[in-house]
């Protein structure tokens, strides 16, 4: 950790014991805060959350520029043998080339390899004519990264690569509830058939849409690449990330909020408690079989506005449950269990999910399809203004696989 995240790490948790400070004297004098406490306790919680985002993007982008600087795996084929090192290479330069220059300076020689791998996307699974230039590992290597950076449910979730996008049935089980026995001398076995569900795995389009870059910079920038990578990363990682969490299922992915059991409904106040309390809390873990709550990577997902409830939350002896992380790697933690704010659920209010428990990585799954990340490069359409467009798509879904291993508390339905 460098010596200014350490210090921006410090910063927080001293701005936070200054919180607990303000309460815990109000609470000894049963009083509410004044207006001057209040007016300090809204500053503080605004620096908290400042200083929190500040590391959190220090370290986020230390953490990628560092798996940015590992060399790109070959890629492999269908049946995993690695494809010709040579030709992979060959084929990286002519599409950087293709990239910063366009197509009429590419040497006929790379425009056939380029040729090789172009995507022609049929309309019969919804993208139209449009096709595009199979992305090098290096550069998809660094959307990958970059994607995974800026989308939560795509580090959380259980990943599955295909070689194609077919729709792909997906079984969904609970096993929780079968036990095994004692077995008698010389008797037989007793049978107990595990009961599955059925989900399905599509491989619906996502697109970075349309990003521009000026032709000076596309020539002259070292970098250029690396740009557009991350940029179309970013842009691809957000959306699926999005869906991932609040997809309604229809024509795109079912998110994991939405197909989600409710494990509490809150009963407590949205203008004086933020529709939260202790109690939902504990109700919440403990909604959970303890295979699941009980998990190691049992965690909270969580909108940021239910955070600042949250926050200002105590157990029974009067101790604060959000506990700041002060260590590099180490989340933020909530009655001993580590919190990921996803500000794709839904903000605080009535009725809101804004709040989930559980084992993401077992209750969701993400497929994605093996060499579906292409590149269209628009050269034409924006010349007037001597830039270039780029659209990268690349094909994923996502269902939700075990309901019992992430549930969601739902605040109330009246203010």
């Amino acid at each position: 950790m460098s010596d200014n995240t350490k210090q921006l790490r410090e910063q927080r948790a001293n701005i936070w014991e200054q919180m607990k400070a303000l309460t815990d004297l109000a609470e000894r004098e049963n009083r509410d805060f004044t207006a001057e406490e209040k007016a300090t306790w809204a500053k503080a919680e605004a620096d908290l959350d400042s200083l929190g985002d500040r590391v959190e993007r220090a370290e986020k982008m230390a953490a990628l520029d560092a798996k940015l600087a590992q060399p790109a795996g070959r890629p492999e084929g269908l049946f995993g043998d690695p494809v010709d090192e040579h030709d992979d290479d060959a084929y990286s330069e002519a599409f950087s080339r293709f990239v910063r220059r366009g197509m009429a300076q590419v040497s006929p020689e790379q425009q056939a390899a380029l040729q090789q791998r172009f995507i022609q996307n049929a309309a019969a699974v919804g993208t139209g004519a449009a096709g595009g230039y199979t992305i090098p590992p290096a550069f998809r290597a660094t959307m990958i990264e970059t994607a995974k950076a800026f989308g939560v449910m795509l580090t959380e979730s259980e990943l599955v690569e295909t070689e194609t996008g077919a729709n792909m049935p997906w079984p969904t089980n609970d096993d929780t509830g079968n036990v095994g026995a004692i077995l008698a001398e010389n008797q037989p076995i007793t049978e107990q058939g595990v009961t599955f569900g059925q989900g399905s795995l599509d491989a619906y389009m996502f697109t970075s849409k349309l990003a521009l870059a000026s032709i000076q910079f596309l020539q002259d920038s070292p970098n250029a690449d690396t740009w557009l990578a991350k940029k179309l990363g970013e842009r691809i990682g957000r959306i699926k990330s999005q869906l991932f969490t609040i997809g309604t299922g229809t024509n795109q992915p079912d998110g994991i909020v939405t197909s989600a059991t409710i494990g509490v409904t809150g009963t407590g106040s949205l203008a004086t408690t933020g529709g939260i309390s202790y109690d939902n809390l504990v109700d919440l873990m403990e909604s959970l079989d303890p295979a699941y709550g009980d998990h190691p990577d049992a965690r909270w997902m969580m909108h940021q506005t239910i955070r600042k409830a949250i926050r200002k939350l105590k157990d029974n002896t009067g101790k604060p449950i959000w506990e700041p992380s002060v260590q590099v790697g180490v989340p933020d933690t909530l009655l001993g269990r580590a919190v990921r704010v996803n500000n794709d659920m839904a903000s605080v209010a009535q009725n809101s999910v804004s709040l989930g428990f559980g084992n993401i990585k077992a209750a969701y799954v993400v497929r994605e399809v093996i060499g579906s990340a292409a590149l269209l490069r628009l050269t034409e359409r924006y010349a007037d203004n001597l830039q270039v467009g780029f659209i990268a798509f690349e094909r994923a879904d996502g269902t939700l696989q075990d309901a019992n291993a992430f549930k969601t508390f739902k605040t109330t339905p009246t203010a």
